[in-house]
């Protein structure tokens, strides 16, 4: 008999295992029986007030004030401890300063079909945050400073010019602000065109926005949805709503 199987070691391996089991029920039993732990006190006054003073002062380090066009507040400066921070646009080489949560799931959706279906873009290609000024040349403008707007090779697609996109590429952008719902409004649809930019066009409190990133969230963790998903922009009921949409959104 192999040594093994001898009966003086299964009767120590047995025994060993009812030990075991015996322990574990010992154990779960006094876990489940044992009083929960008190909850830890939470701070004193004192040091809520300084929490707070010093959350204020933090902001008041970053924050300028005063609001962007589109209602958003603007900041100094991004990655200085605010709202507005540097990501890596997934599935490209393009960095980018925007507002974290809904407006930064929205405009990065809007980078990346642009990336996939339009021309590839590089590090450089896209602006998002930019420092505020007292005084911007279109009002427009002051969404970068909210970290609620960028421009997509504003070199190529310059303010003011107009048609700097093939046919197929308008029907692209039209199909891509048509996933926003309305929630992002394209700067050639001004009355004096920005072709290159791209803003959210709600109030930081509107329904419309968190449902829009709340979908885009679903999309982006389903395998086949989402951006870098071939899709057929000429079907009669995509094309429908992206009309619907530019109706609404032209030159208001």
């Amino acid at each position: 008999m192999n040594s093994d199987d001898s009966p003086t070691r299964r009767a120590v391996l047995q025994g060993a295992a009812g030990a075991a089991v015996v322990a574990g029920i010992a154990g779960s039993s006094i876990g489940a029986l044992a009083a929960p732990a008190a909850a830890a006190p939470g701070p004193g006054p004192k040091k809520e007030a300084a929490l707070k003073k010093s959350i204020k002062k933090a902001r008041a380090r970053v924050e300028t004030g005063r609001r962007s066009a589109n209602g958003w507040s603007m900041e100094k400066r991004a990655d200085a401890g605010g709202s507005i921070w540097t990501k890596k646009v997934p599935g490209s080489d393009v960095s980018v300063a925007l507002r974290i949560g809904d407006a930064a799931i929205v405009l990065t959706h809007v980078i990346r079909r642009f990336h996939y279906e339009i021309g590839t873009l590089e590090n450089g290609d896209v602006i998002g945050f930019k420092p505020p000024r007292l005084l911007f040349e279109h009002g427009w403008e002051s969404n970068h400073s909210s970290g609620t707007a960028i421009d997509i090779r504003p070199g190529w697609y310059p303010d003011g010019a107009k048609g700097g996109f093939f046919p197929h590429e308008l029907v692209t952008i039209r199909d891509i602000l048509a996933d926003c719902e309305g929630a992002v409004k394209w700067g050639g649809d001004f009355a004096a065109p920005a072709e290159s930019h791209f803003q959210i066009d709600v109030r930081p409190d509107a329904a419309l926005l968190r449902k829009v990133a709340d979908k885009l969230r679903g999309w982006n963790a389903a395998p086949g949805e989402g951006a870098g998903v071939l899709v057929d922009v000429l079907a009669p009921s995509r094309r429908s709503r992206a009309d619907a949409l530019e109706r609404r959104q032209r030159h208001r």
